[in-house]
């Protein structure tokens, strides 16, 4: 695997950036015309609450509750665009949907609004897809950002904090824990260079690895019996039964692909 699927580009920035703004604008846009945009918000078992799947998200009850909201998806927005570039609108599209749509199935009798849900998708999503991935760039990226939002785990639970949607929290735990498991990154898959990487490696089999005793003290091969010795080029012969290795007129090679000796004739001339 090499960087260079980490290209930076003006979509890194611009795509964060305008999400958080058209969430500013929609929050300003009720204020100024006193629309009562909250009921557009899910409302769980209902009819009318499936149209929050779509709108929630892009609602927030107060300016506290948006700016809690714009900082997260500002930089995870980012980080997903920048390390999984293919991946970033299926992310959020789809992360979109279906955290509304499990909100609206396990939700309390209430509108749930704001756009933490995708908060948690994202988080979610970057942390265990990381991790999978085994990719040290993107492990290093799923330690940051459990480090600097893992504290959002407690709010997945009910009565920690009152006014928080913890169900969408949850739901949007679930969505990016689904996605890392379910898209593929086969960028990030790491290459097979050397016989020991790959899945049906067997040591026994490595003639390396005969060299070394079950301890890992290296060993040397038995001495060749030179009546076994099959000559396989024309500059080897087979040697007389009073000859020894130790002849100057005689070579002993080890060759490590057929794992044996051979006995070479110098070339004197």
């Amino acid at each position: 695997m090499e960087d260079q699927h980490f290209k930076f580009s003006p979509s890194v920035i611009a795509i964060p950036f305008l999400s958080v703004l058209f969430l500013w604008v929609v929050f300003w846009w009720g204020i100024r015309f006193q629309i009562d945009i909250e009921s557009f918000g899910i409302y769980p078992r209902t009819l009318t609450g499936i149209r929050g799947i779509l709108f929630s998200p892009f609602i927030h009850g107060n300016i506290e509750h948006l700016y809690n909201n714009s900082i997260p998806l500002l930089m995870l927005i980012a980080a997903l665009r920048f390390f999984y570039r293919d991946l970033t609108f299926r992310v959020l599209g789809f992360g979109l949907l279906l955290t509304g749509l499990i909100t609206w199935v396990i939700g309390r009798e209430s509108y749930h609004i704001g756009a933490s849900g995708l908060v948690y998708v994202l988080v979610s999503f970057i942390f265990f897809k990381g991790i999978r991935t085994k990719y040290y760039r993107l492990v290093a990226l799923s330690l940051v950002v459990i480090m600097v939002y893992g504290s959002l785990v407690w709010y997945i639970f009910p009565n920690v904090k009152e006014g928080i949607s913890w169900e969408g929290h949850l739901a949007g735990l679930i969505t990016g824990f689904a996605f890392a498991i379910s898209f593929k990154t086969p960028e990030y898959k790491k290459l097979i260079r050397y016989e020991w990487e790959k899945p049906d490696y067997d040591p026994a089999e490595d003639k390396f690895m005969q060299r070394f005793d079950e301890n890992g003290n290296f060993v040397n091969l038995p001495k060749p019996d030179p009546n076994e010795i099959e000559p396989s080029n024309p500059i080897m012969h087979e040697l007389p039964a009073n000859t020894h290795t130790t002849n100057s007129e005689y070579d002993v090679v080890y060759d490590a692909v057929e794992n044996k000796y051979t006995i070479v004739r110098k070339n004197l001339n």
